[in-house]
């Protein structure tokens, strides 16, 4: 086995920094960039995740580890749900690195907390330039007192908060604080990352677009600013009293150690085989109440029993017990990639409520000639292009079995994978041993024609 050849910088070819003249974004990213490359690790164990704001732009910096970009402030909940994954379910070789701002670390404020708390291994970068950069300059929870922003013209006259003894007081295992032109920031990121659990580093530093101009603000000036508001630079703890998390994890809930024979059973009692030649799309429209978004999440563990890749997206009034409900599911014998559904394929509405957030959304005017609706017989569409069957769901069925009984209707009539895969989860969900609908149903069902081009041919 060849040894990984690790690169002696992850930046991409030629790197040109995106900040503005002397902001402290482009001394961190080298810093990193000069960390990572010292703990020699390999790309593809590392990921970025970066928050809303002028140091997001690093995504585009990076040329080999993975990078996320997320919502602001979520950078940091983002990257405790991927360590967790990693840790619990895969090798956990994965450095996890958050780079956010001090506006987005406190609009995320309980997700440092709750990380910290965790003791995730991941590593958190904070770039603390004491207001919103990118959205204008306001002033955050950050800003010293009497600094002047666009938002506090004659000084700020609310004590900045001390992010660091926030996460000391959170059980952090390590907290650093320095200055981005520090000649030792490198080290202390090496040591930041490298730690075995959760770690900060507030790095301060100048931006030179809404900061410099309004205060009178130097490299030195920083040092002086952080003294005023009796704070301390360095490496403020390291300690490793506790194991990280996933360490915590995996001696509590130890994973299952199948033999082969229980591998083999498995397989022969939980597989099957699919007829998809390629990814579909399909809307399940319904009304609350009507377990319309749990039948989609049956189907999806069906799909995955026959070994297909599969998506959810669901959608519902902030009421949750009244309205719509809606679910848009991907399937397919491949990766999915794009989880949006711009021409579906299969369209099925079991009640009022759905066909009124599919006008909403403008979707009966965009069905193409070869998606397939399923409509119950007793619904009024308005006018489509796509093929439509009107069947008796509300007849047969029950009101919260209505989607489910849908969904294996159109499994039956596909033939997309048997429909075995559906009707066991069917049992086990609702404690049932009846059957959805009637044989003479289901004999109505499979006859209709679908000439789809996702099915395979029958041999």
């Amino acid at each position: 086995m060849n040894e990984i050849k690790t690169p002696t910088t992850y930046l991409v070819e030629n790197c040109i920094m995106p900040f503005c003249k002397g902001c402290g974004h482009s001394h961190i990213v080298r810093k990193l960039d000069e960390a990572m490359v010292r703990l020699n690790l390999d790309p593809k164990n590392i990921n970025l995740v970066s928050d809303i704001g002028c140091i997001g732009l690093v995504d585009s910096l990076f040329k080999t580890p993975h990078t996320v970009h997320t919502t602001h402030g979520r950078s940091t909940a983002f990257a405790t749900g991927i360590e967790l994954a990693d840790c619990i379910l895969f090798d956990s070789k994965l450095k996890t690195i958050v780079l956010i701002g001090d506006g987005g670390s406190m609009i995320g404020f309980l997700h440092l907390v709750q990380a910290a708390l965790l003791n995730v291994d991941v590593t958190v970068i904070l770039a603390n330039n004491f207001l919103f950069g990118m959205t204008g300059g306001q002033n955050s929870s950050a800003s010293p007192i009497d600094f002047i922003t666009p938002t506090t013209p004659n000084g700020n006259i609310v004590p900045p908060l001390d992010m660091c003894k926030m996460m000391i007081d959170s059980h952090a295992g390590f907290v650093a604080r320095k200055i981005s032109t520090d000649k030792d920031l490198a080290d202390v990121i090496f040591k930041a990352i490298a730690h075995p659990g959760f770690a900060l580093v507030e790095i301060i530093e100048l931006c030179t677009e809404y900061a410099t101009p309004f205060n009178k603000l130097t490299g030195k000036a920083l040092q002086e600013i952080v003294n005023k508001n009796g704070q301390e630079l360095g490496i403020l703890i390291e300690k490793q009293e506790r194991n990280e998390f996933g360490v915590v994890y995996s001696s509590k809930f130890p994973k299952k150690i199948i033999s082969e024979t229980e591998k083999v059973s498995e397989s022969a009692n939980r597989i099957y085989e699919n007829n998809l030649k390629r990814k579909i799309g399909i809307i399940l429209a319904g009304s609350a109440g009507g377990k319309v978004q749990s039948a989609a999440r049956m189907f999806c563990e069906a799909a995955v029993l026959a070994n297909l890749k599969c998506t959810q997206k669901n959608d519902n009034p902030v009421t949750q017990g009244s309205g719509f409900s809606l679910s848009e599911v991907c399937i397919g014998p491949t990766e999915i990639f794009y989880t949006g559904i711009d021409d579906p394929d299969v369209v099925i509405i079991v009640s009022q409520d759905g066909i009124r957030e599919l006008q909403s959304k403008k979707i009966f005017s965009t069905l193409s000639s070869s998606c397939v609706v399923f409509v119950d017989e007793s619904l009024e569409l308005p006018e489509t292009n796509a093929n439509v069957y009107r069947l008796p769901f509300s007849k047969m069925c029950k009101p919260n079995k209505m989607a489910a009984s849908a969904l294996l209707g159109y499994i039956s009539a596909s033939d997309i994978f048997p429909v075995e895969a559906f009707t066991e989860l069917f049992k086990i969900k609702f404690r049932s041993e009846e059957e959805f609908f009637p044989k003479e149903f289901i004999e109505k069902i499979k006859s209709i024609n679908f000439n789809a081009d996702y099915i395979n041919e029958k041999n």
